[in-house]
């Protein structure tokens, strides 16, 4: 019985409810109202664990919101795009060469501003979202630490976010009909 309905499916006899182009073009922004809630507990348990923050300011709330929420849609369409471009065979190397090293260069763990030092590491580290994540949150949260413009950010982030949409959704598509 499950294998004729597998069947089924697969020949497309039932059809979906929501067309596949519409699938990938839902899937980014879903996890924004999943982030806030998280965001609610998450964020005052760092702020315990990590005790006092020099230059903490909740003044600029809504930038720190719309980076947030930038942040979310990027990382859910960056989701979309590896998600379909890797065999799921391969999902365990991903995280080893590509998540490791995009948290390691993202700049959470020390300002951007910080890479001055290093020129072609300060340069290199932009293709990462993270970089742009991070440096617009501490300009929102810590505006007096040395931070990257939060326009650039959130800039870079819908650009980013854009990109790997179109990709995410051509590369669902060719699996989705291939």
């Amino acid at each position: 019985m499950t294998a004729a309905i597998e069947t089924r499916a697969l020949r497309k006899e039932y059809p979906a409810p929501t067309p596949r182009r519409g699938l990938a073009s839902f899937a980014p922004p879903m996890p924004l109202p999943q982030g806030r809630p998280a965001a609610v507990v998450v964020l005052p348990i760092a702020r315990l664990i990590m005790g006092p923050i020099q230059g903490l300011s909740v003044e600029h709330i809504l930038p720190f919101i719309g980076v947030t929420a930038l942040g979310a849609l990027t990382f859910s369409a960056l989701g979309l795009l590896m998600g379909t471009a890797i065999a799921p065979q391969q999902i365990g190397l991903m995280f080893s060469i590509i998540i490791a090293p995009m948290l390691m260069f993202g700049c959470a763990y020390y300002p951007w501003r910080g890479l001055d030092h290093v020129p072609a590491m300060k340069y290199l580290v932009l293709i990462n979202p993270l970089v742009y994540v991070a440096e617009g949150m501490r300009g929102a949260i810590t505006p007096d630490v040395p931070h990257m413009p939060i326009a650039v950010s959130a800039s870079a982030l819908v650009l980013l976010a854009g990109g790997f949409w179109y990709w995410g959704k051509r590369t669902f598509m060719r699996k989705a009909l291939g």
